[in-house]
């Protein structure tokens, strides 16, 4: 799309109703071009994610020596056989966790020195658990300024193999990292899990592709990984529509009394954002699963049913649900999201200014946010921030389905996850997409 505006509008139109095609997921194609990467020949990952996040991994997998081709959504990529081609490389990520957590655990795989580094938040997020497992493998992987955030440099020579534990409070993505790479280790890895893990089913979607490529891995529940060496064997994928995407635009059906149809993500996802459609259900909402589908319908506005609900599986959707909550009947609880404060923003604390901003009653607690719904529709125009935070613009784009003249600062920063945004989001509530 077209440069956006310093900041866009989003005003209601009424009950939506419409038909949506949702970028792929990023957390499919990320995970996807890592595996295709370390696979014996080339795949074909069809429907991947096209913006920033996976560009950056892209560029980084070039910069690597990987032969990489991307046309659009279609991307081919010749794996090396678990090598790494480039003996140095200097990448930088700028705001993409999930390329500096896959990247970093790739790069040990190596033989040569390897730095990462990105942008100033992301040199504020933690990693450190990330390197200690690393080490416990055998990798000589160190945080530069010594603080356990990035910029890290890896000294590699490949993955001793052995047993390690990693840390599961912060994020899920330091175990999916490892376990990634762990077939390629010289000898059998064991990976134990300390603390609760978070985000439990993107481990499940890990597992699962790295099985659709070849690979299976032992289990004990979520605390114990067994994964013997083996090779990646290349293949063609079909990438998802995002969950994440897909949530605003339900968001949009429920907050509404609408109806979102979105057409690339069905029953089959693997996705456990997907929940979030079990979510708004269980808030009055409708909802329908296709095979290659899935259609929310909105209750009638002041229908909503409030609640208390654990989004530690999907922390991600709190911002969504927050949004939501403003046009329930009764107070809504978003619990158990402690990691938010540690993303591309600290994501409760924002939350609770905006939506404040907006006339809500909101109490932040350490890892938890309590959201009273609206009791009067603010007067004027209401500027709110991003942060630079991909996910706050698209959430708070959700208040604008509802409310008059709410105004988006910063709007450009979708184009981490979803560059369309706002042009699909707008098109929606015109009644342009059927």
């Amino acid at each position: 799309m077209s440069t956006l505006p310093s900041i866009v509008t989003v005003g209601p139109q009424g009950a939506v109703d419409g038909t949506v095609r949702v970028p792929g997921s990023k957390s499919l194609t990320n995970r996807a071009l890592v595996i295709a990467a370390l696979a014996d020949g080339a795949s074909r990952l069809d429907g991947a994610l096209v913006a920033e996040d996976s560009e950056v991994l892209l560029r980084a997998l070039s910069t690597l020596g990987f032969r990489v081709e991307a046309r659009g959504p279609r991307i081919v990529v010749q794996g090396r056989g678990g090598s790494v081609p480039e003996r140095s490389a200097e990448l930088d990520v700028r705001l993409s966790g999930t390329s500096m957590r896959f990247l970093t655990a790739l790069v040990a795989l190596g033989r040569g020195r390897y730095r990462l580094d990105g942008n100033a938040r992301m040199r504020e997020r933690p990693i450190q658990d990330l390197l200690s497992a690393l080490r416990g493998l055998g990798a000589d992987a160190v945080s530069e300024a010594g603080n356990g955030c990035p910029p890290v440099v890896v000294r590699a020579g490949g993955l001793r193999g052995g047993t390690a534990t990693v840390e599961g409070s912060r994020s899920s993505q330091y175990l999916s990292a490892l376990l990634m790479v762990a077939p390629y280790a010289g000898a059998p890895v064991t990976l134990e899990v300390a603390g609760e893990l978070q985000s439990k089913p993107f481990i499940d979607m890990t597992l699962r592709l790295m099985s659709d490529f070849g690979v299976e891995v032992g289990r004990e529940g979520y605390r114990r990984f067994d994964v013997a060496p083996g090779r990646y064997r290349p293949r063609d994928l079909e990438i998802e529509g995002d969950a994440m995407a897909a949530g605003y635009f339900w968001a949009a059906a429920a907050v509404t009394g609408g109806r979102v149809r979105v057409a690339n993500l069905g029953k089959r996802t693997r996705q456990g954002d997907a929940r979030f459609a079990e979510v708004l259900e269980r808030m009055g909402c409708e909802v329908r699963w296709g095979d290659g589908s899935c259609e929310v319908r909105g209750p009638r506005p002041g229908r909503l049913r409030g609640g208390s609900f654990d989004l530690n599986d999907m922390p991600d959707q709190a911002q969504t649900l927050a949004a939501v909550a403003l046009f329930a009947d009764a107070p809504v609880k978003i619990r158990n999201v402690w990691n938010l404060r540690i993303k591309e923003t600290d994501r409760l604390a924002a939350l609770a200014t905006e939506l404040r901003r907006l006339g809500a009653e909101v109490a932040e607690e350490e890892d938890s946010l309590t959201v009273v719904p609206l009791s009067r529709i603010p007067r004027g125009d209401v500027a709110v921030e991003t942060y630079g935070d991909h996910r706050m613009a698209m959430a708070l784009a959700v208040v604008g389905a509802r409310l008059p003249g709410v105004a988006i600062r910063d709007p450009s920063c979708v184009a981490k996850t979803y560059p369309r945004f706002f042009e699909d989001f707008l098109g929606l509530l015109a009644g342009r997409l059927s």
